[in-house]
């Protein structure tokens, strides 16, 4: 791939680095070569010949880009230099309107459980738009509230149709008030999780922090958000058709995507199956007979020692639990809801969670994981 120039004159123009006396033709490589004689990158390389000025904030930007890419939003960044907001940091609006306080909070969430929403809708939806979150260079999370922007909106992850009457929905409740749309998202959430706790005998506040912004589609780009777009979401029990990794393994890698450990991982899943929080409400999973409950039942069924596992005939990644005595079907599950009964490590925590005792430890630890996801972007509350 590299090239000499194929006229006798330019044979001996470039200088030997180490003898004085010697010349050798100079050498190139088709991707210099490709600045000059491509159709696209040619008109590019000419415009910066001409107008070095632009060559040298062309190459500012790209630098500093570069430097910076994986520090996230602008305004985790220090000191009297920092440049004004680049789209590739994915801006988002200041907070211009004093944030809700107890009261208001209070009122809104009553609005949304009594807006016709589901629980499993609103989790969902809050979710969607808080795990894009990748801490390895801090893009994605809720503030911004681009899940209602493209590419998001139309993930198949998402569910572009429920998910277009949610934001349809909550955005009627926001009509008239300063609220963001990235706060209702998440306090629809919070609301969802506290009434499924109340619906297993658990008074408990789920924390929630106002204060993130709506973005434009014009403060999004399109190309560069899209790579976020999950092939698999093993909390939401997601995997893209074709996929090739196993599902289980692509679970961990979303998990340290959230930096979340062993132990909120696995209280996490249990309470998105309790929840009904699958991607089109699949069943796998969803060990229980009272969904939308933030019950422990999927620890207790899923180390139920009469149901005896085995892969399903009908559909790939999927197993059905069957009752060892009679052989009648009582779930369906994948590799991801089974490997918390396979893994010592995660039937260890499954354990403890799957105990008579446990189930207010499980709320809670549920609730604290969950804040933490939906607050991970919010780097104004560190």
């Amino acid at each position: 791939h590299q090239w000499t120039p194929k006229n006798p004159e330019a044979q001996g123009t470039v200088p030997d680095a180490h003898d004085p006396s010697k010349r050798h033709a100079p050498m190139m490589l088709t991707t210099d070569l490709a600045l000059k004689m491509d159709p696209i990158y040619a008109p590019i390389a000419k415009r910066f010949h001409e107008n070095p000025d632009q060559l040298a904030d062309a190459f500012a930007k790209a630098w500093y880009k570069l430097l910076h890419r994986d520090m996230g939003p602008v305004s985790r960044f220090l000191g009297p230099w920092v440049p004004e907001p680049q789209l590739w940091q994915d801006p988002v609006p200041a907070v211009d309107h004093k944030l809700m306080g107890p009261k208001k909070i209070a009122d809104l969430k009553a609005k949304i459980l009594e807006s016709g929403l589901s629980i499993s809708q609103l989790v969902t939806t809050a979710w969607a738009s808080a795990a894009t979150f990748r801490f390895t260079d801090k893009r994605g999370g809720a503030n911004g509230a681009r899940i209602r922007l493209a590419p998001q909106k139309d993930w198949e992850v998402n569910q572009p149709a429920e998910l277009a009457k949610v934001l349809q929905t909550l955005a009627q409740i926001k009509k008239g008030t300063k609220n963001s749309l990235a706060d209702l998202i998440v306090l629809g959430g919070c609301a969802a999780v506290e009434q499924a706790a109340k619906n297993a005998g658990h008074d408990i506040t789920v924390p929630f922090a106002p204060g993130r912004t709506d973005a434009s589609q014009e403060q999004t780009d399109v190309e560069a958000m899209a790579v976020l777009e999950p092939t698999a979401d093993g909390f939401r029990n997601y995997l893209r058709a074709g996929e090739k990794l196993p599902p289980e393994t692509l679970l961990l890698d979303r998990a340290n995507l959230l930096s979340l450990t062993a132990p909120e991982m696995t209280v996490l899943i249990g309470g998105m199956r309790a929840l009904n929080a699958n991607v089109g409400r699949s069943p796998h999973g969803v060990f229980t007979d009272r969904p939308e409950t933030l019950t422990n039942d999927f620890f207790v069924n899923l180390l139920d020692m009469s149901t005896e596992w085995k892969p399903s005939m009908s559909a790939e990644n999927v197993y059905e639990g069957q009752d060892r005595a009679t052989g009648k079907s009582r779930w369906t599950a994948t590799a991801v809801d089974l490997v918390f009964g396979a893994n010592a490590q995660l039937r260890a925590l499954s354990e403890v969670y799957a105990c008579d005792d446990a189930k207010e430890k499980f709320v809670r630890d549920f609730v604290a994981a969950w804040d933490k996801v939906m607050n991970l972007d919010r780097f104004d509350l560190a």
